[in-house]
């Protein structure tokens, strides 16, 4: 008995242009390099990257200063007494910045953990 499997061409990291991307909830990871990003994103350069100004959130919504948004991934903190960030949790009033340590694009007080920066492809904006 053979059984064939359909097999769905994810694209490649935009990042290091790796083939082994895998699906991680809302959005993509590169095992290689570990770049997400938003897999319905048909340009994934089209964000703030390409020095447009838009960040967008991992689905592909446009966020804005002010906006509250919800964590679609489990993130882990270093320092300070590390832990993590639970997926689910909300971050109200966020602050967008260009200045971020690495490709960190979102300032804001998450509750419990305090100031930190995060990364626009681990949250969705609140509706």
């Amino acid at each position: 008995m053979s059984e064939t499997f359909e097999e769905t061409a994810l694209p490649p990291c935009p990042e290091c242009a790796s083939e082994y991307a895998y699906e991680s909830g809302a959005l993509l990871t590169c095992p290689m390099c570990g770049h997400e990003w938003a897999a319905d994103d048909p340009d994934p350069d089209s964000g703030d990257a390409a020095g447009d100004g838009v960040v967008r959130d991992a689905v592909g919504n446009v966020l804005s200063d002010g906006d509250t948004v919800t964590l679609v991934k489990s993130v882990k903190v270093s320092g300070g007494g590390g832990g993590t960030i639970k997926v689910g949790t909300k971050v109200p009033g966020i602050r967008l910045i260009a200045d971020g340590v690495g490709d960190h694009d979102i300032d804001a007080r998450v509750p419990g953990f305090g100031r930190m920066q995060l990364k626009s492809s681990v949250v969705k904006r609140a509706s």
